[in-house]
């Protein structure tokens, strides 16, 4: 042992046993490794930065002789208050001895003047303090920090500063640094706070430091201190920084370096800041405490002006919503049994007002689909705190009125998967989120009784699948009932589970544990009253005050319905003993009877003709009122006294009326206005001492008495307070903002008064205005109609309900109107001219552009009318854009705006002319549509129809101006508007928004009307006319079928606009239109027709669109009077016309007619019959694509057969219909006219007339092979793709459509018909089959190995060609020709084999 050695690196010892030398070593290392100069550098960085982490200046420079550093003083510097100029020279000459020292010592200048700044930071620290924490500077402190950042920068301008030995030697002094020195560091760039934070050491003690210091700092502003305004600042820094830097996306996922400080840190100090606020609100914080100051002004971060400029970035998003899954998971104490509880003392009027404000606040980032997504997601995956959660709840559906129905869904889901599947966890939160939502009342959501019944009262309940599901509903309510209220569990008594009869005793069980559990509380289910509120949170009431409740509200709902009330006539059956032992004595009250029968009187006899009143009760009640007739005194009145206990109440509910009404004139309290409501709410509900939570359906059709209007004592009280406080509110809020911008109140009031008092409110609305109407002052009548307003935004049935009786009925309408429009649109137009417009663009304003302005409000609009709190999408909404008022105020002024800008033309542009340039709305069109998904599916259409649906009606709503200009002139006869126009017809409208060929009737007619006014001001009227409709032949031919089809209503308006102007004829163009249409009505007519005029697709279409409007009968027969030879004479003699009448205008206008001459002439050729087959096509799609079509599947065949048929009999080709291309005339022409989907699917078209095709005629065209075989492979992709779905015949057609456009049918007779067809084609059928091949893949990639090795399954008879003459394929038996070509044209092969064959 005492042998061995152990090897020893450093000495070296070879092989040999010599000892090695270091440089020997080292040498030895150096051969062995390579030069790898990014590997020096990380090394001399790393050398760096471990030498600066330990360095220590201080004990430097006491190494030297004597200490340079004391005989450096910028004492003198910070506190001088000479000029700037003895500034500079202090600097530069401080500069100087820094350098001079940092030379002695030989340390770097930068190290040497970073130490001395620090250290003369923490002097001015240090100085007298205002407070124990203290975190701002005093004045004094603030004027010596400035004179020594001016020095830090110059030493940073001149490259002898160190900012990272700076920020360590900073920490060294961390104990007496205070905040505000850290961000006048930061905002002045010596260092930025990332840099110091990144340089300490422990990110612990610097979140726990900031953290310290922003309490403090959130204190000291609250407090009201004298430099609050650079507090504010500092917060809204800090907080902007911590956000974007602690919630801004990874993009880079691949780092393998250790991760920065500044995110942790970030997200630890605004973690530990909520989590002080959540802990003091659990403890109980006390009002205007210090803790309490801190939390109000912490949340106050969480508004947009203190985020900032970061608002418009998505790290807020991420951390508003990173900040209520904290909320939500904090502590999570509670279970799940103690919010069953306790949950009643959760509702939004008794949170927290500092929680929810921070709610609100949240809800203002977070849409309500995310927050109710993210709520969904928090409960599913962690442990929560289910006070915050249930509250959370409460705030959703009193802040958002559409979280109902999200509630409502998510709800539905739960209970299908508790239910599913036996989960507990998903049957306890749905339970807890209908309780907690239920408690903001009927106006917020619905009652738990009535969700209850829904949810299981029918056979359609979650617990009718199955016994499995009858035991989990039952052992869940069982399990509920040692926590339960005794008002859920009288609801599940009232309201049980509908279960099967041989199920029975699972509900008798529940029920008898339910009532004994209700008698150990000493409350009796049979006492329990008829309209109690069996989801409120108060105590239950006495059987006898009930029931006087009862009565009351009984009488009410029968005075407005004129029925017993349902739950009347369900209690004198089924609830018979507190029927009879307390609702009849309450009601049977003896007292001296009106001479006119009351309501009362009414209600007591209908009951009694329904046998439902004991006759010797009601004889006992009738002798005791006769004898009250002859005892003077309160009971003559007929009014009993209001218990004592209802003062209270009343007294807290103006209280809070007077709340709400201070905050109406504070603008930094619109932010509580929705909390205030709901206890405003809370409180009526306890004033009025009944509670309608299910009462809403029985008086959901409201008849109102003028006669003898009846309000019970308490409840007109209660009623005379709500009109008072709301006419006062109006006041209150108008007077600092106009309605558009006092915020939600006035509809949170009204929805208040709707759930709890609407029929009492109505009631005393009437008689104020029916008795009082004429003596009403003006303001009296201002705060009424705004409250009708309201009311009608609330309920609709209130114009209806008071237009037949009012007497002032058009005084009180006419105010309530100015109510609605009046300030409104005086602070639209302050707020776009005097603000908007002249702002500068750097202060978010326009610089004056009212073309920039107009740009940002027709921006704005497309973005509101496609937002979730936009509700009216449809094309028919009456174009109110959003289903908003106020947005068609905003169209007034766009209105006003663009007629402006009509008006500020260039002055070197001749007075009546329309600038080169188009117009800006195209602009923002285009820019907007390249935006848009592209594509095919139904997303992306619709959400593309959408938007052109609003382009369209802003359009309509503009100047025709907008569309073709103002005037047309001789060098530029198409305006760039029109151009601009036409191609949004072209590549947009032409898809989304036109019917069967045309444009709809409001924006065709929008562009005539802007072409007749730009055409009326040019030299030549007519001429101008004629020539732009000439053009639109070419450039755009949807407006002229458009304008043939809405021709019966666009006529009368053009004729009255030209000749208001010109005396002579239409414009021949304009004639052409209206001999289109004169023709289509004669050839429909049994005398002869007249010769169709020129051109012939536009007499087609007319001829489409008139047949679309008579019935089918004698279509065939309607057909043979055309005559084409006399429609080319005509056509000839017109263009010579023309031709003359150009000559002596422009060279322009000569050459557009002679390119006019060439079209037409084609057209010619073609002749009417091939357009109208190709309109008549058109129309069968139109028949399948649009669900409400004018027209019949049935009868759009028809008239397609009809014209195949005179096609076939003239022997006109008509196949280049299904050939169209935009590199030919005919294709130009056509594919303009029809939308894109309805040329997709002309392979459907031509397989749906197989029974009409003439055999001849295909064997005899060349082409009928090449392009059957062209549609059948369309027709397959088109099924592949899904798109035939389209055209798929509807379940309610008649029988004898089914099957005509089943696409599976439709492919198998298409394939059929080419096998039929193929060996009957002559040889030169199939010369252009490899062309048609060729655009459809795979077999465009198939070179001579792919076809030698399809041409190998052949039969023999066509391998050679000796044999094929001799053997034609009719010779072969039926199975193998089927077997063979079954088998290749179902591979898609069949094709190239064809066409192989042919090249022998």
């Amino acid at each position: 042992m005492a042998g061995l050695q152990v090897p020893n690196s450093a000495s070296g010892q070879g092989p040999g046993g010599r000892r090695r030398s270091w440089a020997e070593l080292l040498a030895g290392r150096l051969k062995r490794q390579k030069c790898n100069p990014e590997r020096a550098q990380k090394l001399k960085d790393s050398a760096v930065r471990l030498l600066r982490s330990h360095q220590d200046l201080t004990a430097l420079l006491l190494e030297v002789e004597g200490p340079p550093c004391k005989k450096l003083s910028l004492s003198k510097l910070i506190d001088c208050d000479s000029s700037e100029i003895y500034a500079n020279h202090s600097s530069s000459f401080i500069g100087s001895t820094l350098q001079d020292q940092a030379s002695r010592l030989g340390v770097p200048v930068g190290v040497l003047s970073a130490g001395m700044v620090a250290s003369s930071v923490g002097q001015v620290c240090t100085a007298a303090a205002e407070t124990s924490h203290p975190v701002l500077l005093t004045v004094e402190q603030r004027k010596k920090l400035s004179s020594l950042l001016e020095f830090a920068q110059y030493l940073l301008a001149h490259s002898m500063f160190s900012r990272l030995s700076f920020c360590q030697e900073l920490w060294k002094i961390q104990n007496s640094l205070l905040l505000e020195v850290v961000w006048h560091l930061h905002v002045q760039g010596i260092v930025s706070l990332e840099e110091l934070l990144e340089s300490h050491p422990d990110m612990h003690a610097v979140g726990a430091w900031l953290f310290r210091n922003l309490c403090c700092l959130c204190e000291q502003i609250e407090a009201s201190c004298q430099h609050a305004d650079v507090a504010r600042a500092m917060l809204s820094d800090f907080v902007q920084m911590f956000v974007l830097r602690g919630f801004q996306k990874n993009s880079d996922l691949r780092r393998t370096v250790e991760p920065e400080k500044m995110p942790q840190v970030a997200v630890d100090v605004l973690q530990r800041m909520l989590i002080f606020a959540l802990d003091a609100l659990a403890a109980g914080v006390q009002e205007e405490s210090s803790t309490h100051k801190t939390v109000r002004c912490w949340f106050g971060v969480f508004s947009g002006h203190m985020l900032g400029s970061v608002i418009s970035t998505d790290s807020p998003k991420r951390f508003f919503s990173h900040t209520l899954t904290q909320i939500l998971t904090h502590s999570p104490l509670l279970k799940a049994s103690d919010a069953v509880q306790m949950q009643r003392e959760w509702s939004f009027a008794r949170t927290h007002p500092l929680l929810t404000a921070l709610y609100r606040r949240l809800f203002v980032m977070l849409s309500p689909e995310e927050l109710v997504g993210h709520l969904q997601e928090v409960l599913e995956t962690q442990e929560v705190h289910w006070q915050r959660v249930l509250s959370l709840v409460s705030a959703l559906v009193v802040c958002f009125p559409e979280a109902q129905q999200l509630l409502g869904d998510w709800v539905a889901r739960l209970m299908a998967q508790a239910f599913e599947s036996c989960q507990l966890d998903s049957m306890v939160t749905a339970f807890l989120v209908v309780r907690q939502a239920a408690l903001e009342g009927p106006s917020a959501f619905q009652s738990y009784a009535d969700w209850f019944k829904a949810s299981f009262g029918s056979t359609r309940g979650y617990h009718g699948c199955s016994k499995k599901a009858l035991v989990f509903l039952f052992t869940f309510l069982s399990d509920l009932v040692p926590f339960e209220s005794p008002r859920y569990l009288q609801v599940h008594i009232l309201h049980p589970p509908l279960v099967p009869s041989k199920y029975r005793s699972l509900l008798t069980d529940y029920i008898s544990l339910a009532k004994t559990r209700l008698a150990d509380l000493k409350v009796s289910i049979e006492s329990m009253g008829l309209y109690e509120d069996l989801s409120s949170a108060g105590d239950i009431t006495e059987p006898h005050s009930q029931a006087l409740q009862d009565v009351e509200k009984a009488i009410m709902v029968f005075e407005h319905t004129g029925k017993i009330p349902v739950t009347v006539m369900e209690a004198s059956i089924f609830r018979r003993p507190y029927y009879v032992s307390h609702f009849l004595p309450a009601l049977l009250t003896p007292r001296v009877l009106p001479k006119v029968p009351d309501s009362r009187v009414a209600f007591i006899e209908s009951l009694k003709r329904a046998d439902k009143i004991p006759p010797s009760l009601y004889s006992t009640y009738c002798q005791a009122c006769s004898a009250a007739e002859e005892k003077p005194g309160d009971a003559a009145l007929g009014v009993r006294a209001e218990p004592s206990s209802a003062e209270e109440p009343l007294e807290q509910l103006t209280a809070a009326l007077v709340e709400l009404r201070s905050s109406m004139t504070d603008p930094s309290q619109s932010d509580v206005i929705s909390a205030q409501v709901a206890v405003i709410s809370e409180r009526l509900r306890a004033a009025l001492g009944h509670n309608e939570d299910d009462s809403s359906a029985e008086i959901s059709k409201i008849q109102l008495s003028i006669n003898a209007p009846r309000l019970e004592p308490r409840e007109y009280t209660a009623v005379d307070l709500l009109l008072t406080s709301f006419c006062q509110n109006l006041m209150a809020a108008s007077s600092v903002a106009p309605p558009e911008r006092q915020g939600p109140w006035a509809t949170l009031f009204m929805r208040t008064m709707c759930g709890c008092v609407l029929p009492a409110v109505l009631t005393r609305l009437c008689q104020l205005l029916h008795h009082q109407g004429p003596s009403l002052s003006a303001p009296h009548v201002l705060g009424l109609a705004a409250l009708a307003v309201h009311l009608d935004f609330v309920q609709r049935q209130f114009r209806t309900l008071f237009a037949s009786f009012l007497p002032s009925h058009e005084i009180f309408c006419t105010a309530a109107y100015l109510q609605a429009l009046l300030k409104r649109q005086d602070f639209h137009q302050w707020a776009i001219y005097e603000h908007f417009l002249p702002k500068s663009s750097a202060s978010g304003g326009c610089d004056g552009d009212l073309e920039a302005a107009c740009t940002v409000l027709v921006n704005a609009l497309m973005d509101f009318h496609h937002s979730s709190r936009s509700y009216d999408h449809s094309e028919n909404s009456n174009l109110v854009f959003g289903g908003r008022t106020g947005n068609e105020d905003i169209i007034s002024r766009l209105q006003e705006m663009v007629a402006d800008l009509e008006l500020q033309q260039d002055p070197s542009v001749p007075l009546g002319h329309t600038p080169s340039q188009g117009h800006f709305l195209f602009g923002i069109f285009c820019r907007r549509l390249q935006a848009l998904t592209s594509g095919w599916n139904v997303a992306a259409r619709l959400q593309r129809q959408r938007e052109l649906l609003m382009y369209k009606r802003i359009l309509l709503r503009l100047p025709s101006s907008v569309l073709c200009g103002s005037s047309f002139q001789a060098e530029q006869p198409i305006t760039a508007r029109c151009e601009q126009f036409f191609h949004l017809v072209n590549s947009e409208m032409r898809n989304f928004c036109s019917h069967g060929g045309a444009l709809t009737q409001d924006i065709t007619a929008h562009f005539f009307r802007g072409l007749l006014n730009a055409c009326l001001r040019s030299r030549d009227p007519s001429l101008t006319v004629d020539f732009i409709l000439a053009k639109c032949q070419t450039k755009c031919p949807l407006i002229l079928t458009s304008a043939l089809l809405w021709w019966p209503s666009l006529e009368p308006v053009l004729l009255c606009q030209w000749r208001r102007h010109c005396q002579s004829p239409l414009p021949r163009e304009l004639q052409k239109l209206q001999g289109g249409r004169q023709f289509a009505s004669d050839f429909l007519s049994p005398d002869a027709a007249s010769p169709a005029p020129n051109p012939a697709w536009l007499s087609a279409a007319a001829l489409h669109f008139a047949i679309q409007q008579v019935r089918e009968e004698n279509i065939r027969k309607q057909l043979t009077k055309l005559d084409c030879e006399r429609e080319e004479a005509r056509e000839e003699i017109l263009l010579l016309t023309l031709f003359s009448q150009a000559w002596f205008q422009s060279m322009q206008l000569l050459w557009a007619c002679l390119m006019s001459c060439v079209f037409l002439k084609t057209n010619m050729r073609l002749g009417l019959l091939v357009f109208l087959f190709f309109f008549s096509l058109m129309g069968l799609l139109s028949s399948h694509l649009t669900s409400n079509s004018a027209t019949d599947p049935s009868k759009a065949l028809d008239v397609c057969a009809a014209v195949l048929e005179c096609l076939e009999k003239r022997k006109i080709s008509w196949l280049a219909l299904f050939q169209l291309t935009e590199s030919d005339r005919l294709g130009r022409l056509l594919l303009r006219v029809a939308p894109d989907q309805h040329t997709r699917l002309l392979p459907f078209t031509f397989y749906s007339l197989l029974s009409c095709f003439h055999d001849d005629a295909a064997i005899r065209e060349e082409a009928f092979l090449h392009v059957a075989v062209d549609m059948y492979l369309r027709l397959v992709q088109l099924f592949v793709a899904g798109d035939t779905s389209t055209v798929s015949p509807p379940a309610g057609r008649s029988l004898e459509l089914q099957g005509q456009g089943n696409p599976v049918e439709l492919i198998t007779k298409a394939r059929l018909f080419l096998l039929q067809l193929i060996p009957r084609c002559p040889k030169k059928s199939f010369s252009h089959i490899a062309e048609v091949t060729s655009r459809h893949p795979p077999w465009a990639t198939w070179g001579t190995r792919e076809i030698t090795a399809a041409w190998a399954t052949c039969p023999p008879g066509w391998q050679c060609e000796a044999t094929v003459s001799a053997r034609a394929p009719s010779l072969w038996s039926e199975a193998q020709w089927t077997a063979w070509a079954e088998d290749l044209l179902l591979s898609h092969s069949c094709w190239l084999i064809v066409g192989t064959a042919t090249q022998r």
